[in-house]
Formats: structure tokens, sequence, C-alpha cells
């Protein structure tokens, strides 16, 4: 079963911490509270008390609570972006292996842990707030899904798979994404980050056989 979203923060963080650490402590903040109160429920004294800072640095460092929440959601998108770009982007594997490595990076539990997903769903939840993820995910989302279907292409010329559209499979991919990650936040007993790589395996495994087998191993549980 996949991580429980987590009770407490670390308090009273150093004095002698950088404008940088401040910003992550406080956006670090603001997932935990979003994932425990809901986007509504989460209000500036709710975020400092999480991070166990005063109100007057959030103030400092986010001009409104709007700013923040931006800030929060673009430093998801930045995190999850970095995984899956590091992994796919080695020059010693094939293909497959990178389109393997999309896969594995979107349910690594660094990202896909039940206090993250949250956030995601929060933000898409809340018509209000829908804008700004369509602002930061859209551009992300499409990256990878362009880089799929260039990966696709490529599996599909060199396993010479006939009848098989790789800009359709890597739409595939994308909602079977969404659907698995909605999947593990709300059914964490049924769902978890190994079945549901393994179903996208099973997805694979359909449209490139001699590429993908469905009992590949998980490397993050």
């Amino acid at each position: 079963m996949d991580d429980p979203v987590p009770l407490k923060q670390k308090k009273n963080p150093p004095r002698t911490a950088s404008p940088e650490e401040r910003r992550r402590q406080l956006i670090e903040a603001t997932v935990t509270s979003i994932s425990k109160h809901g986007i509504s429920g989460t209000t500036l004294a709710r975020v400092t008390q999480e991070a166990g800072l005063s109100i007057g640095l959030v103030n400092f460092h986010f001009e409104s609570k709007e700013a923040l929440l931006k800030a929060t959601l673009q430093h998801l998108a930045d995190e999850h972006r970095r995984l899956w770009i590091k992994e796919s982007s080695r020059p010693d594997i094939d293909a497959a292996a990178k389109l393997r490595a999309i896969v594995d990076a979107q349910f690594h539990p660094k990202v896909c842990n039940r206090r993250k997903l949250a956030v995601w769903f929060a933000f898409f939840g809340e018509s209000e707030h829908r804008r700004n993820y369509r602002n930061v995910s859209r551009a992300v989302d499409e990256e990878r899904q362009s880089v799929t279907a260039h990966l696709c292409a490529s599996i599909v010329i060199e396993g010479g798979y006939v009848g098989v559209a790789p800009h359709q499979v890597s739409q595939m991919l994308e909602g079977l994404f969404d659907g698995l990650w909605l999947n593990i936040l709300m059914y964490p007993e049924r769902f978890n980050r190994r079945n549901a790589r393994d179903q996208v395996a099973s997805y694979l495994h359909f449209c490139f056989p001699r590429h993908f087998q469905t009992g590949d191993s998980d490397p993050h549980p």
C-alpha cells in the first residue's frame, strides 16, 4: 500500500536557512496542508504552522495565498518533469527502455504518493483553481506525450509493427497515468504503484509484444 498522508512536518527549521530553503519549506508545508484540508481549507496561518515559521516569512516570500498555491503546483510539476527527463534522456538505452523509464518515473514514490496526488487532484477538482492546473500541467503533459509518441514511433519502426499508431499509444498512456493516479489516491486498498505500473506494462505488451513483457519487475514498489 502507498504511503499514508503524514500527520506532522518537522517543526522549527534552523534560522540560518537560505531564502530558497525557506520557500521550499513553505511549499512542502502547503502540500501537506492541501493533502489534509484541501485548497479552500489551506490558509497562510495553517501553512506557517505546518512549516514552523512565522506569518511574516510567508508574506515576505509570497505576496498572496494564490501566489503560494501557484508556486506549489509549479514545484510539483518541475519535480515530476526532472524525474522522467533524467531517466528517459540517457544515451545508453534504446527507445523501449526510455519509454519504460517514463512509466517508472510516473509511478516513482517521490511523485506518486497520496500526499502529492491529493494536491494534483485538489487543483483539478476545484473550478476556481482549474485554470492554474491547466496552465502549469499542459506544457509538461504535452512535452511528455510528444516524447512518448516519438519513442513509440521508433519502436514501431524497429519492431516492424503494423497497425500501431504512435500518437494514439501516447494519448492512451496519458489517460492511463491520470486514471491510475486517481485510483491510487481514492482506493489505496485496491490500487498501488506496483499494480498500476503492471497495468501500463500490460498495455505496452499488447501494443509492442516483442519489446515489453507483462511480468517486468517494479523498481519502485
